[in-house]
């Protein structure tokens, strides 16, 4: 559904604490909040992998529930998205379309 850099970019998540970039990861429907697919997947993985983001930066209003099923980690997540990137399927076209049209309404004035 992303370009293959935006895959990229979940991959150093998985590393321990200590080593895990310091920015948050962004969520690609409302920029304003993290992804919260990134933050659940990250925050149940043990005290060593902890995000390094949320220890510096928590959520005022936490981290939400996830409403489907989530990788096990980053690297899951950048290798099926990486998978079909020249070939999406329908119900990624789907989504593409509908983030697409919600970036152009929240782009109107």
């Amino acid at each position: 559904m992303w370009d293959f850099d935006e895959y990229e970019k979940l991959r150093p998540y998985d590393a321990e604490t200590f080593a895990q970039p310091t920015g948050g990861f962004r969520c690609h429907e409302s920029p304003e909040q993290y992804c919260c697919g990134w933050a659940v997947t990250h925050t149940s993985r043990g005290n060593e992998f902890d995000l390094l983001a949320l220890r510096i930066h928590w959520p005022d209003d936490g981290i939400p529930e996830a409403k489907m099923a989530l990788f096990s980690s980053g690297a899951e997540a950048a290798d099926h998205g990486q998978a079909a990137i020249h070939a999406p399927s329908v119900a990624a076209t789907v989504a593409i379309e509908r983030v697409l049209r919600k970036r152009s309404r929240s782009a109107e004035p």
